[in-house]
C-alpha cells in the first residue's frame, strides 16, 4: 500500500512538473495563450519582407511600421475574398479607426496606426486592396492595406508571427484571427484576441507615448 501510494505521488508530481514547464508556470494552457505569453516575454522582429499596397511607398514591412516617425501599429491578417472572420476583423478595425479619428479631432493624435496584411497575395493586388479599403471607408492616414507579393516571403512572415493559414481546397482559407501590436522598431510586442480590441488600442496608445 505504501509503495503504491508513493508511486502514485511521484507520478502526480512528475505530471505537475511537466504541466508547469509546458504552461510557463501554469500561466497558460492553450497554444494561443502560450503564443501571447511568448511574445510578451520575447518580442518578435518582423522580417524585412517586401510589401505592396495602395499609397504605400515603404520598401519592406519594418520600414512601413517605422514610417512617419513611428509609434505603434495594430496589425491584422486577412484576405479580401473572406466571408467569415475577416468581416469581424474589418468591423473591429473600423471601430479602432473611429476611436483614432476622435483622438485626432480633439487634437490628441495618439501615434497609433492600423495595418491590414493580406495573406492571399496572388489575388489581392493593390487594386483589389484599394477597393476593399474603400468598402470599409478606411482613412489612409490611419489605416493601410498591403500584401506580400513574394510567396516565399509571405510564408516566412506567417511562420515568424505565428499566423496559421490553411487552404481549404476551394480557394478560401481557415486562419486564426488576432490583433497584433507592433512597436516603431518593427517588433511584435503583444497579441490580443479579436474581442479585446479596446485592450489592444489602450496598449498601443501607451506604447506610442513611451520614450523611444
Amino acid at each position: 500500500m505504501l509503495r503504491t501510494a508513493l508511486l502514485s505521488a511521484a507520478l502526480v508530481l512528475c505530471g505537475l512538473a511537466a504541466a508547469r514547464w509546458l504552461t510557463y508556470d501554469f500561466q497558460v494552457w492553450t497554444d494561443e495563450g502560450a503564443r501571447r505569453l511568448e511574445v510578451a516575454l520575447r518580442p518578435v522582429q518582423a522580417p524585412p519582407v517586401a510589401v505592396q499596397g495602395p499609397g504605400v511607398a515603404a520598401p519592406d514591412l519594418p520600414a512601413l511600421l517605422a514610417a512617419g516617425g513611428g509609434g505603434a501599429t495594430v496589425v491584422d491578417f486577412f484576405y479580401t475574398h473572406c466571408e467569415t472572420v475577416c468581416l469581424s476583423l474589418g468591423s473591429s478595425f473600423q471601430q479602432l479607426q473611429a476611436a483614432l479619428q476622435a483622438d485626432r479631432a480633439k487634437g490628441e493624435a495618439s501615434g497609433v496606426r492600423l495595418l491590414s496584411i493580406s495573406f492571399d497575395g496572388a489575388r489581392d493586388d493593390p487594386a483589389a486592396l484599394r477597393a476593399y479599403a474603400q468598402g470599409l471607408h478606411a482613412d489612409p492616414a490611419l489605416w493601410r492595406f498591403v500584401r506580400v507579393p513574394d510567396g516565399a516571403q509571405q510564408q516566412a512572415l506567417l511562420r515568424r508571427l505565428g499566423v496559421v493559414v490553411v487552404p481549404d481546397g476551394r480557394g478560401d482559407y481557415e486562419h486564426n484571427a488576432a490583433l497584433l501590436v507592433f512597436d516603431a522598431r518593427g517588433r511584435m510586442v503583444r497579441v490580443f484576441d479579436i474581442a479585446e480590441q479596446q485592450l489592444a488600442l489602450d496598449y498601443a496608445r501607451h506604447l506610442a507615448r513611451r520614450p523611444r
